[in-house]
């Protein structure tokens, strides 16, 4: 066998998390513009903590080396603004509807 066994660094399911979460984060952040926030509040909410999630795992894998630094930090970013979007719509609705 001439090939080596040992496993690369970047042969690890981490370094997929800082570009899923920009993915993710990109599908929730339509929720910030009125126009659209009523038309993608069902893909909303569960893309932005998804991207949350996946975003802060990368965080902490990048910093140790593995994978990269910015689609995390992107993908978190996106992704906090898309969720806390939807819980301004919800806050929003909400108060209208008690008065």
């Amino acid at each position: 066998m001439s090939a080596p066994t040992t496993p690369d660094p970047t042969d690890t399911p981490a370094v997929a998390l800082g570009p899923t979460a920009l993915v993710l984060g990109v599908i929730a952040a339509p929720g910030l513009w009125p126009g659209l926030m009523f038309v993608v509040t069902p893909w909303s909410w569960l893309a932005g903590a998804l991207a949350v999630t996946f975003g802060l795992a990368g965080i902490h894998y990048a910093r140790r080396g593995t994978g990269r630094m910015w689609p995390a930090v992107t993908g978190t970013v996106l992704g906090f603004l898309g969720l806390a979007s939807f819980f301004v719509l919800v806050t929003a609705v909400s108060g209208w509807q008690s008065s």
